[in-house]
C-alpha cells in the first residue's frame, strides 16, 4: 500500500466505538485523528487537511447530516462516509443525495470499513482540493505529485474540459513554488498582434500606445509557475522566440535590450495531437521536444466514471450557493442519467449541466428533466434500467476502441497510451480484464 500522508477524520460520540475504530486503523498502519462530535470534528478540519471524514449520523448537538452540510460548505471536495443504524438507512440515503459518499450499516466489519476509506479517500499524495475517486484519477494525480516534486516542464494533453489547468494548479500547490505566483496565459485567446507583448512585456515607447513599461507573464511568474494553455495554438512566428527563452532561461521585453533572467517552472497544455501537428508542420519539432519533457496525458470523463457523481454533487452544492438554491441534491434518477451520458465535453459539460439545472428545478431536487442531456433526458421511470444498459454499451465501445487503436499501433503499448490518453497501469488491467473475458489474447 502507498505511503498516506493526509490523516483520516473520525467522528463518534460513543467513545468505546471511537476507540475500536481507532484501534483499527492504527493496526492497518492509518494515520488517524478521533474527535466526539461535530463541533470538534470542525475545529480539527480548520487546523489540518484530512483524506476523508468517517461519522455518526445520530450525535448531539450537532447530527452527522448537519455536521455533512457544514463540511460541503467549507469543503466540498472532502469525502465524507456515514455510520448509521439500520433504522436510520432513509436519512443516509438522503444524507448521500446531499454529498456523502457512502454510509456503513452498524455493526460493521473492520474490513468493511477500510474498503469504504480506500474506495473514497483523497489520492495518497496529498491530493486535497481534487476529486479522484476513479482509479485513472488516482494514477493521473498520483504522477502530478512526483512530478511535482521536481522542477521539470510539463506537457498535459487532453480533450477540452478535461481538467487541464485543475492538474496545472495541483502541480503547482504541491511544488516547492508553491508560494509563488501561478500565472496561466491561454495562448488560443490572445490576439496574435498583442501576444509577443503579453507574453515578454515591453518598454516604454516599444510601440504606439506603450506609455510605460510592462512586465510580461514571463517575468510575473518569476520564482513560480507559469501556464501556456493550448500552446499549439501559438503562431509559428513566436514559437521560436518561445524556444529560446526556454532554451536560455531569460527574456528580453519588445523594445528592449537587457535580458532578464528567469526562475520559472513551465506548464504547457493542448487539446491537439501534437505529434500530429508538428508532422503537418503547424507546431515546431524542436519546441514540441523542449515543452515534452515530462509528458501527463488526462483522461477523458468517461474514462474514469467514478468521479462523475462526486463531480456532479459538488458543483450541485457550489453553484447551488452561488445562485441561491443551497441544499438542493440530485436525485437517484438524475445520477443514474448521468453515469449514461458520454459527455464529449467533459468536465466542463458536466458543470454546464448541473448549473442548467439548478436554474430550472424549482424545488429541493434535481431531476432527469431539469439536466436537459443531449439527445435527451430519458424518463424517469426507466432512467436506472437504461442506465445500466448504455453503461454496458459504453464499456463495449471502450473495449473496442482500446483493442482497435492497440492493433493500429502495431501493439505498441506506449503508442497506444499516448494516443488513447490513459496510463500504463489503466492499459494493464483493461488488458487483463479484456482476457480473462476471452475478448484479447495478446
Amino acid at each position: 500500500m502507498a505511503e498516506h500522508n493526509l490523516p483520516i477524520l473520525i467522528v463518534e460520540d460513543d467513545a468505546s466505538l471511537r476507540e475500536a475504530i481507532g484501534d483499527t486503523l492504527e493496526l492497518a498502519g492509518r494515520p488517524h485523528v478521533a474527535v466526539d462530535g461535530g463541533e470538534a470534528a470542525l475545529a480539527a478540519l480548520a487546523k489540518q487537511a484530512f483524506s476523508i471524514v468517517v461519522s455518526d449520523v445520530r450525535m448531539m448537538p450537532m447530527d452527522g447530516i448537519s455536521l455533512l452540510k457544514e463540511i460541503r460548505q467549507r469543503l466540498p471536495h472532502l469525502p465524507v462516509v456515514l455510520m448509521t443504524a439500520y433504522a436510520e438507512v432513509d436519512k443516509a440515503v438522503d444524507a448521500m443525495r446531499s454529498g456523502a459518499c457512502d454510509f456503513l450499516l452498524k455493526p460493521f466489519e473492520p474490513a468493511a470499513l477500510l474498503a469504504r476509506i480506500n474506495k473514497y479517500e483523497l489520492p495518497a499524495e496529498g491530493g486535497e482540493g481534487v476529486i479522484a475517486l476513479d482509479p485513472a484519477s488516482r494514477d493521473l494525480f498520483a504522477i502530478a505529485a512526483r512530478v511535482a516534486a521536481t522542477d521539470a516542464t510539463v506537457l498535459l494533453t487532453g480533450e477540452s474540459g478535461v481538467g487541464k489547468e485543475v492538474v496545472a494548479r495541483f502541480i503547482h500547490r504541491h511544488s516547492g513554488r508553491r508560494q509563488g505566483p501561478f500565472v496561466a496565459i491561454n495562448c488560443a485567446a490572445i490576439p496574435e498582434s498583442l501576444l509577443e507583448a503579453t507574453l515578454f512585456g515591453y518598454e516604454k515607447g516599444a510601440f504606439t500606445g506603450a506609455q510605460q513599461a510592462q512586465a510580461g507573464k514571463f517575468e510575473q511568474a518569476q520564482d513560480g509557475t507559469l501556464l501556456l494553455d493550448e500552446v499549439t495554438e501559438m503562431p509559428m512566428s513566436l514559437q521560436a522566440k518561445l524556444l529560446r527563452v526556454l532554451q536560455e532561461r531569460e527574456v528580453e521585453r519588445v523594445g528592449g535590450k537587457k535580458p532578464v533572467p528567469l526562475d520559472i517552472r513551465v506548464i504547457a497544455t493542448s487539446n491537439r495531437d501534437m505529434a500530429e501537428a508538428v508532422a503537418r508542420g503547424a507546431f515546431r519539432e524542436d519546441l514540441y521536444y523542449r515543452l515534452n519533457v515530462f509528458p501527463v496525458a488526462i483522461p477523458p470523463l468517461r474514462q474514469r466514471r467514478q468521479d462523475i457523481i462526486a463531480i456532479a454533487r459538488y458543483f450541485a452544492v457550489e453553484h447551488g450557493h452561488r445562485l441561491g438554491r443551497p441544499g438542493v441534491a440530485l436525485s437517484a434518477q438524475a445520477e443514474a442519467a448521468l453515469l449514461a451520458h458520454p459527455w464529449p465535453g467533459n468536465v466542463r459539460e458536466l458543470e454546464n449541466a448541473i448549473q442548467r439545472a439548478l436554474i430550472l428545478c424549482t424545488g429541493k431536487e434535481i431531476g432527469v428533466d431539469h439536466l436537459r442531456l443531449a439527445p435527451g433526458p430519458a424518463a424517469e421511470t426507466n432512467a436506472l434500467p437504461e442506465a445500466e444498459k448504455r453503461a454496458d454499451n459504453m464499456k463495449d465501445l471502450e473495449r473496442e476502441h482500446i483493442l482497435r487503436t492497440l492493433s493500429e499501433v502495431g501493439g505498441s503499448r506506449k503508442a497506444a497510451i499516448e494516443r488513447l490518453g490513459i496510463s500504463e497501469r489503466t492499459l494493464r488491467y483493461k488488458l487483463q480484464q479484456y482476457r480473462e473475458e476471452g475478448h484479447f489474447k495478446g
